[in-house]
């Protein structure tokens, strides 16, 4: 491996903007001065983190290139690399080179004086088992013993040397002639040589915790046959599955084989698309989306949505919105989880609500608030719209999602790949953009349930007005460029400005050209029902929509000049006929509050009662002359009444008087304990469990009391006196509140050892599974492990763990 001042003086090669594209920085961040600078990126460069951060933007062609890198070994010359990818003709020798390039860019891959290509030692860790091959063969030779060399070279027909050295580089010298492995092999018992053949395919999963259990037995004799020659190794303390070495693998492949290599990228259909209708389609997705969104957030600020017990809106709240939104499940969804992420919606005690920034992206203007929008979408970790989980159950929204980086570079190469098609150009449906989207970023995640590649991805593009007729709209490239100027200017561009006017009909509806005005919106809001919103939104006016406006403090003549202001035209008659009758029938039945009602035959009495400054705190209000109404429960009332000196009685709901009497108190009889049946020739006799509990728990009680030390020891999370065992504990505990001690330290004992456990675990649409979990890593408040009922790697919230047994 190139040490650290060659991979620095290869960096100093490099301009500002490759490597902030090196360290993944934007394209204005800073970067630090020389000479110090480049051993500071160096050690930077030189951790998987870095690695971890540069793949995901990589096209296929250049992950292809880094496997065989780091499934052949480095260093390699680039004649071996061009011919075991197949790249030996000219044009291919030539986007070989393109590619290298890029990676010597990331500095993941770079050639050394001598032109033998090295590879970041971190990106080897980045595939278990690359093209399907395991460990070279010296490194598996490691664990194996003198005696055994002995054994493989005595079984291939080579005499043993004296030391083990020696008779390591003659299985090494013969294993490295493809030709003289492959002869052999062809001379096996069949079921050896199909053995050989299957495993070449591709590597066995390695076993990854051994819970109970001795090494594996005797193999089978087909296994025996390529174990004593060399061509399967097995580890030195005899677990797991054995191991086919490169050299053999790459034999029995064959001279014909190639490792996979696409440097030409996908070419879907194109259609011909004059920018002009791209724009023009884009700024009405754009202006929909805008408006819907509005509506929406205007929704949830009028009657802020339940929140779940588990976190985030849940499906019935989700229709309400939509409902009243006029908009549809994916667009509410996107809408919430842009306004949650972007600090516009938070959780309030068990609702969901608007803050502060929500009102001052409401008073903005249309083209402000979509630019808003449109960043926080970008860079959201996660599918927005999805609405199912790969159980297929519901999934909430606002709900808090764990990062997804792959759904993040699902968004960034749909707009990559778009961006690669010829001006005037796209294609037929924008669901065509799949394959291309695979090519340019091959680490990004497709949704559970698209029905071709990437369609949630595509959907939401098109939604946002990012992409339109299969083609990248001026929003798209903004976003793509990462520009911020450009891409508020393609907003005003687009969007139209809010209007303050709307064009009343005489069928007692409003409509609204464009996206309204939040004043605009929230007073027909006030005064009608929604019933279409988008590039035109409607509102209806009733009966029941007048009287909300009346019950709200709208006075009747407030709302007719309001109306008559955002007119285009004159007040239609039937509205003002409607305003007037609203106004003449409202008010006149009136439901007021009372805890109680006292009433009696004298009116002066009452009167007194009502004046009485003793009795000011029940609220008392006289509604005729011999009824008064109190704020203040019934018993409450009596005993003031009481204490000032009067002579009150009670009376039941049937009218009657209540005796007030209260029977004397009696507990209840307890049985003696009886003698149970007295054991032959012992003399003792025994009593029932349930007989004596009373007894036993509270001797309990009084031993617990004694026995309690005067102070707990800290930290007492579950008040037991047990500190947390290890600082691992103490943080799953923090976040765990449903585990009780024992199973935090289970968990915390399985996530520092490596080990395997069993999760009792609530998902976030409610449902109950157990899952087995290996490969555990801590990232608060998420743990990340190798779930074994999806067989793939997973993300698990901490306090939707509920159980935790052994696995």
């Amino acid at each position: 491996m190139t040490s650290r001042s060659t991979l620095a003086a290869r960096l100093r090669g490099l301009d500002a903007s490759r490597l902030a594209r090196v360290l993944g920085m934007r394209k204005d961040a800073a970067v630090p001065p020389e000479p110090r600078s480049m051993e500071e990126l160096s050690e930077r460069l030189l951790r998987p983190g870095s690695v971890a951060l540069a793949l995901p933007h990589l096209p296929l062609p250049c992950l292809q290139v880094a496997e065989a890198l780091a499934a052949l070994g480095t260093p390699m010359s680039r004649s071996a690399l061009a011919r075991t990818l197949g790249a030996t003709t000219a044009t291919a020798a030539r986007e070989l080179d393109g590619v290298l390039e890029t990676l010597a860019d990331h500095a993941l891959v770079w050639p050394d004086s001598d032109g033998r290509l090295h590879m970041a030692a971190p990106l080897r860790q980045a595939w278990e088992t690359p093209l399907g091959l395991d460990a070279p063969l010296e490194e598996l030779l490691e664990g194996v013993t003198s005696e055994e060399l002995r054994g493989m070279l005595a079984a291939l027909g080579i005499k043993p040397p004296g030391t083990r050295q020696q008779r390591t580089a003659a299985v090494l010298e013969h294993h490295g002639d493809p030709q003289r492995v492959a002869s052999v092999i062809a001379k096996a018992p069949s079921g050896a040589r199909q053995l050989l053949e299957r495993r070449a395919k591709s590597a066995p999963r390695e076993t990854e915790f051994i819970m109970f259990g001795a090494p594996e037995a005797a193999s089978r004799p087909d296994e025996r046959w390529a174990l004593d020659r060399g061509f399967l190794v097995r580890n030195r303390h005899g677990y797991g599955p054995a191991r086919m070495p490169v050299e053999v693998a790459l034999a029995l492949r064959g001279p014909d084989w190639h490792a996979p290599f696409a440097p030409v990228p996908p070419a879907p259909e194109p259609v011909s698309v004059p920018a002009v209708e791209v724009n023009r389609e884009a700024a009405a997705a754009a202006t929909a989306f805008a408006a819907h969104a509005a509506s929406v957030l205007s929704a949830c600020s009028a009657a802020p949505p339940a929140r779940l017990k588990s976190g985030g809106i849940g499906a019935r709240e989700l229709a309400r919105i939509g409902k009243a939104a006029q908009a549809d499940d994916a667009v509410v969804r996107i809408t919430l989880e842009i306004a949650y992420s972007a600090g516009m919606l938070a959780a309030d005690g068990n609702r969901v609500a608007p803050t502060a920034a929500y009102d001052t992206w409401a008073a903005q203007e249309p083209a402000a608030r979509f630019t808003e929008l449109l960043h926080t979408w970008w860079n959201l970790q996660f599918t927005p719209s999805q609405a199912r989980d790969e159980d297929n159950k519901a999934l909430p929204a606002a709900a808090g999602a764990p990062p997804c980086g792959g759904c993040l570079q699902a968004r960034r190469g749909l707009l990559a790949a778009a961006a690669t098609l010829a001006e005037g150009q796209g294609v037929k449906a924008a669901t065509d953009l799949g394959p291309l989207v695979a090519w340019h970023r091959p680490l990004a995640h497709t949704s559970f349930h698209d029905e071709t590649p990437f369609a949630a991805a595509v959907r939401e593009a098109e939604l946002m007005g990012v992409i339109a007729r299969g083609a990248l709209s001026l929003l798209g490239a903004a976003l793509l460029a990462g520009d911020t100027e450009e891409l508020t200017a393609a907003c005003r561009l687009l969007l139209p400005e809010a209007t303050d006017t709307a064009r009343l009909g005489g069928d007692l509806t409003a409509v609204v050209t464009g996206t309204p005005s939040a004043r605009l919106a929230e007073f027909l809001d006030a005064t009608a029902d929604r019933e279409t919103s988008g590039t035109a939104s409607v509102w209806r006016f009733s009966a029941d929509s007048m009287r909300r406006a009346l019950d709200t403090g709208h006075a009747p003549d407030e709302i007719s000049v309001e109306l008559t202001a955002i007119a285009d035209g004159a007040l239609p008659q039937p509205l003002s006929y409607l305003i007037a009758d609203a106004a003449r029938r409202h008010g006149h039945v009136r439901v007021a509050p009372a805890a109680c009602v006292i009433h009696g035959d004298e009116p002066a009495l009452l009167a007194e009662l009502a004046a009485h400054r003793g009795l000011s705190a029940l609220g008392l209000r006289q509604l005729a002359p011999t009824v008064l109404v109190s704020d203040s429960p019934p018993d409450k009332t009596l005993a003031a009444l009481r204490d000032q000196g009067y002579a009150p009685v009670a009376e039941a709901p049937d009218g009657t008087v209540r005796i007030e009497k209260v029977p004397p108190r009696r507990a209840a009889a307890v049985p003696a304990p009886r003698k149970a049946a007295t054991k032959a020739g012992t003399g003792r006799s025994t009593y029932r469990a349930a007989e004596a509990s009373a007894a036993a728990d509270s001797y309990a009680v009084v031993a617990r009391l004694l026995t309690a030390p005067p102070t707990a020891p800290e930290p007492d999370p579950f008040g037991t006196g047990v500190p947390f065992g290890t600082d691992t504990e103490e943080i799953v505990a923090g976040y765990a509140k449903q585990l009780t001690y024992t199973d935090v330290r289970q968990l915390g004992h399985a996530i520092d050892t490596g080990m395997a456990i069993t999760v009792e675990y609530v998902a976030a649409s409610g449902s109950r599974t157990v899952r087995t979990l290996s490969r555990l890593q801590l990232d608060p408040p998420y743990l990340e492990a190798w779930c074994h009922l999806r067989d793939a790697e997973r993300v698990f919230t901490l306090s939707r763990v509920h159980g935790v047994m052994p696995a």
